[in-house]
């Protein structure tokens, strides 16, 4: 029940933010939602005996969202990672550190900075792009309970299946697809089913990889902010995969 009561406040929460807010409250949520996400990521890092990114990894992952040049920012921020992890007194830990400091900024903030360029495309493509996502999780869900036999990656995530996942993909797809009849009707049906395919896949994918990190840590969930979801990272986990994944596509196929 706590989850259902938690989705049913942030979806249309999520829906005006993403198609009808101006871009100023769009950039702030963006933000903040980043923000928490982080500092959960960060307790992940912690957890696995490195040194956490912090605030000043935080800080860098802001600025490579809402940089004008995003990749020269990137390789700043690159840079300073190293510097950063210069202050570890066991030196063997530098390199995690760097590294833990750069996955955040650019695994969180750089797939909202996806998110903010796939906006200014059309607001429909990034509100499809988390439809992938929300529709599959629903499916997969109840496609594993009825017919999931066979596990998917059992050291990752034991309770999900293959069966689970096909029918993530299938909602995905059905989705995506009734999305873009009606509200990207320019759309080529071949496009939108590439992109609800691989972009339900990559979600997917973005939650395993999020679960990897958690189990490696000990971890449950990431936080406990949202009732029945856990926290902000659990949340968004396979947005973080699925946003990108979209509007790669979309700059490299014609619309």
């Amino acid at each position: 029940m706590k989850r259902i009561l938690t989705a049913l406040l942030l979806i249309p929460l999520i829906v005006w933010l993403v198609l009808f807010a101006p871009q100023w409250a769009f950039l702030i949520a963006l933000a903040a939602i980043g923000a928490i996400a982080f500092y959960e990521f960060s307790q992940i890092v912690q957890q696995n005996g490195i040194p956490a990114p912090g605030w000043p990894g935080m800080i860098a992952g802001v600025a490579v969202m809402l940089a004008p040049q995003p990749w020269v920012v990137l390789v700043l921020v690159a840079i300073f990672a190293l510097l950063i992890s210069l202050r570890a007194r066991d030196l063997a830990r530098a390199l995690p550190r760097a590294a833990a400091f750069l996955l955040g900024a650019i695994y969180i903030f750089g797939a909202w900075r996806c998110a903010v360029e796939l906006r200014a495309i059309d607001a429909n493509w990034l509100m499809f792009a988390l439809l992938l996502s929300w529709a599959g999780d629903t499916a997969a869900l109840y496609v594993g309970k009825a017919f999931g036999r066979h596990a998917l990656a059992p050291r990752v995530s034991p309770a999900k299946t293959w069966e689970g996942a096909a029918g993530s993909v299938a909602g995905g797809i059905l989705a995506g697809f009734v999305y873009a009849h009606y509200l990207i009707p320019s759309a080529p049906v071949a496009v939108v089913l590439l992109l609800a395919a691989t972009g339900n896949i990559a979600g997917q994918l973005g939650d395993l990889c999020e679960s990897a990190i958690k189990r490696g840590a000990g971890v449950k969930d990431s936080g406990n902010t949202l009732p029945g979801h856990g926290g902000w990272l659990d949340r968004i986990d396979s947005s973080l995969f699925s946003v990108p994944v979209v509007f790669a596509i979309l700059n490299f196929i014609p619309r």
